[in-house]
């Protein structure tokens, strides 16, 4: 079994690909167990985001775990191949590295990459997929993160997509605090949105969940009110700007809800920000005059903002990962013998149980104790040596050099001068 790891991002996948192979958390756990009981994989745990689907697993055919992860979204493998990295052992593991630190995101250091590489593992460990070697890996994974956040600067002049979400407003309508704002979703990236869109006092802001309670609570910490998806025909249209982020399979803003709110506003700009995948608006809304539509892809430019600042922060983080990656190789490389170690104690324990065995049938024969433990120690002797002795004499002269190399190493021997 061999370390892989392989899926698809932002830089090898445009957002209508990466829509189509997200996990929902709820079918998280189902879609884990299903991967495990169908493949030769021992092990699995699978990141989902926005801008990224991974899978990393413990298997001797990787290109099995690539077929499930098509077939588990009923997509041809030959469309989906394309647009997939592949990477085994030790570039599995700097992959990983790198996530967890910020270096493979759209915003070049961000946090939350961290808490949702941390909500993956959680899921593998409630599906019962995470053996040994994932469990180490991610263990790890988490300790070089925080190195590289603590040691360079990494995160330093970043800017969010929560924060680029609320800059492009501003170049939209200049000041927004004339402005009504309307939040879809109530989860994290919503709540980091709200909280930027808050601090430039918007003249309004409503949050709209699937549950009142989601809403609700979120609403109460900027003076919001909070309404139901239900709701949103009617109150589309008293809003200029949308910010939506849901978990929704489907689309939640169609062509013709938007197109009836442009309407009712006698055309007045409306500006949307999608930073859902699956997405949350229909592509069609981008045909609608005086409809400003931005998906999680079209914010890159702004978020790439500052990078320059952190060029030696990603010098530096990169030293740490290749350091770390050689440790954790070289943990991996002991793993790699444990079979073989446990092979050979077994042996040795079978000689050693069959010899005891008979030297007790000899002394309880009455055979002479002295006679017992000599013929004992010759017996082990001759069966722990006669295999390599075998080998050795049995060797051709190209491999005789390199045995003898070999024995004298494990058995420390020093040959004669």
């Amino acid at each position: 079994m061999q370390l892989f790891a392989f899926g698809i991002n932002h830089n090898t996948a445009p957002l209508d690909v990466r829509e189509q192979v997200t996990f929902p958390e709820n079918t998280m756990e189902h879609a884990l167990r299903d991967l495990i009981g169908r493949n030769p994989i021992k092990e699995a745990a699978i990141v989902s985001t926005c801008n990224r689907t991974e899978v990393y697993c413990c298997t001797d055919k990787p290109e099995e775990a690539v077929v499930w992860l098509a077939d588990f979204h009923h997509l041809p493998t030959r469309d989906l191949d394309p647009y997939l990295y592949k990477l085994p052992r030790e570039q599995a593991v700097k992959h990983a590295f790198r996530v967890a630190s910020g270096l493979d995101s759209m915003v070049l250091g961000e946090p939350q990459i961290l808490g949702q590489l941390k909500s993956a593992v959680k899921s593998a460990e409630h599906a019962g997929t995470l053996g040994l070697l994932l469990h180490k890996l991610f263990q790890r994974t988490f300790y070089v993160a925080k190195e590289v956040r603590t040691s360079t600067e990494i995160g330093a002049n970043s800017v969010s997509m929560a924060a680029a979400a609320a800059r492009l407003a501003e170049r939209i309508f200049g000041e927004i605090n004339e402005q009504r704002v309307l939040f879809i979703g109530a989860g994290e990236m919503i709540e980091l949105c709200a909280s930027h869109f808050a601090a430039r006092s918007p003249k309004k802001i409503t949050v709209a969940n699937r549950t009142t309670e989601r809403a609700e609570a979120l609403a109460s910490r900027f003076n919001a009110q909070a309404i139901t998806l239900s709701d949103l025909p009617e109150q589309l249209a008293l809003h200029d700007i949308v910010v939506t982020c849901t978990a929704s399979p489907l689309p939640i803003l169609g062509k013709g809800m938007v197109e009836r709110a442009i309407k009712i506003r006698k055309h007045r700009p409306i500006f949307i920000v999608d930073l859902a995948v699956p997405r949350d608006v229909e592509s069609e809304v981008a045909e609608l005059d005086d409809v400003f539509l931005y998906y999680v892809d079209d914010l890159a430019e702004i978020v790439k903002e500052g990078l320059d600042s952190r060029q030696n922060a990603v010098a530096q983080a990169e030293t740490i990962i290749d350091s770390n990656v050689v440790d954790f190789m070289r943990w991996f490389a002991t793993r790699e013998v444990v079979p073989t170690i446990r092979a050979l104690r077994d042996q040795g324990e079978r000689y050693r149980r069959h010899e005891l065995a008979r030297a007790k049938r000899l002394l309880e024969k009455g055979e002479d104790p002295d006679k017992v433990i000599e013929a004992l120690s010759n017996s082990l002797t001759n069966k722990f040596l006669h295999m390599p002795s075998s080998v050795l004499n049995h060797a051709t002269t190209d491999e005789r050099e390199e045995l003898v190399g070999l024995i004298n190493r494990l058995y420390q021997l020093h040959r004669p001068q």
